[in-house]
């Protein structure tokens, strides 16, 4: 049920992020899930590059660095779509609310689990987002 149909009032300011969050026919809207689909594009790049040895061994910190930034905006889109939806735990136990979660969760374990970094390849999943975003998913 979309934030427009749902007969509970929310407020305002979490309506307009939600039309932008989850709603990709307004100009907002578009531009966000084109910025996101670059970002998830990057961050694959990114980890794609980070698995080949010698690039590894030049650009590992950069690597690393952009990997931790997208890990830092993808849990801020994460937690931003908990909080503009009205039943967060539905969505975080949704396919997409778990995908977007596998797709952080990795990085962020690397700070306890010591090797985490391995299931950075995790984040291909997120890929998962560009169908849904273009509206592809009734083709798959």
């Amino acid at each position: 049920m979309s934030a427009a149909t749902d007969p509970t009032p929310m407020a305002p300011w979490r309506t307009r992020m939600y039309e932008v969050i989850f709603e990709a026919d307004t100009p907002a809207g578009k531009l966000f899930d084109v910025v996101l689909i670059w970002l998830i594009i990057a961050s694959v790049l990114a980890v794609m590059l980070e698995s080949v040895q010698p690039l590894r061994a030049q650009y590992g910190p950069f690597l690393r660095g952009g990997e931790w930034a997208f890990t830092l905006l993808f849990s801020v889109e994460y937690v931003l779509r908990l909080i503009c939806v009205r039943r967060p735990a539905r969505y975080a136990a949704s396919f997409f609310g778990v995908v977007d979660l596998l797709a952080i969760l990795p990085t962020w374990l690397s700070l306890v689990i010591p090797g985490g970094q391995a299931l950075l390849s995790v984040r291909a999943l997120r890929l998962l987002r560009v169908f849904r975003v273009l509206k592809l998913g009734h083709h798959v």
